[in-house]
């Protein structure tokens, strides 16, 4: 605990203090807004849980599994989702989100392993995300979601057998 006293010595003032902070809020927030988006999309995609956490004017652009503009495009793309994929799970880290003020950008790493609906195929696949979040009322959402694919294998090979492509960042 630092007194008021250590503060002072460390040259923070209460206004300091505030705003480090609120930036821990707002990272952990925005933290939260991503895993609540990985788990929408492990769960069979939640097209209304999903939809919720853009803005309405948000982007989402996967590159070549697809792009969609406004809320209503990224629910209307999502509802087609689980025709395609049948599992999937989200594991995303690293993260790096820079705040400035009601606005902030994340990078994250995907290693996401999938299995196709009514095939017998199944993937690993590696990708970068780079998000804009804007603060709303209703707190962080995301104002643009790119899905940079890096790799792509699959499932039973692996990388180390077969690296279907290497995709360029």
């Amino acid at each position: 605990r630092t007194s008021l006293t250590g503060r002072r010595r460390l040259g923070l003032s209460d206004t300091d203090i505030a705003a480090q902070v609120q930036w821990l809020v707002d990272i952990e927030q925005i933290k939260q807004l991503k895993v609540r988006y990985a788990l929408a999309c492990d769960n069979d995609y939640e097209t209304d849980t999903l939809a919720e956490m853009f803005t309405e004017d948000a982007v989402w652009d996967g590159g070549f599994m697809g792009y969609a503009e406004g809320r209503e495009g990224i629910r209307k793309f999502f509802a087609n989702a689980p025709n395609l994929v049948g599992f999937s799970v989200h594991g995303v880290s690293n993260p790096l989100i820079e705040i400035d003020g009601d606005r902030a950008t994340g990078r994250w790493y995907l290693d996401q392993p999938m299995a196709m609906r009514g095939t017998e195929l199944a993937y690993w696949f590696c990708a970068q995300y780079e998000d804009e979040y804007v603060r709303t009322p209703e707190g962080w959402k995301f104002q643009k979601v790119t899905v940079i694919a890096r790799a792509f294998s699959p499932y039973e090979e692996g990388f180390g057998k077969t690296l279907i492509t290497e995709l360029p960042v």
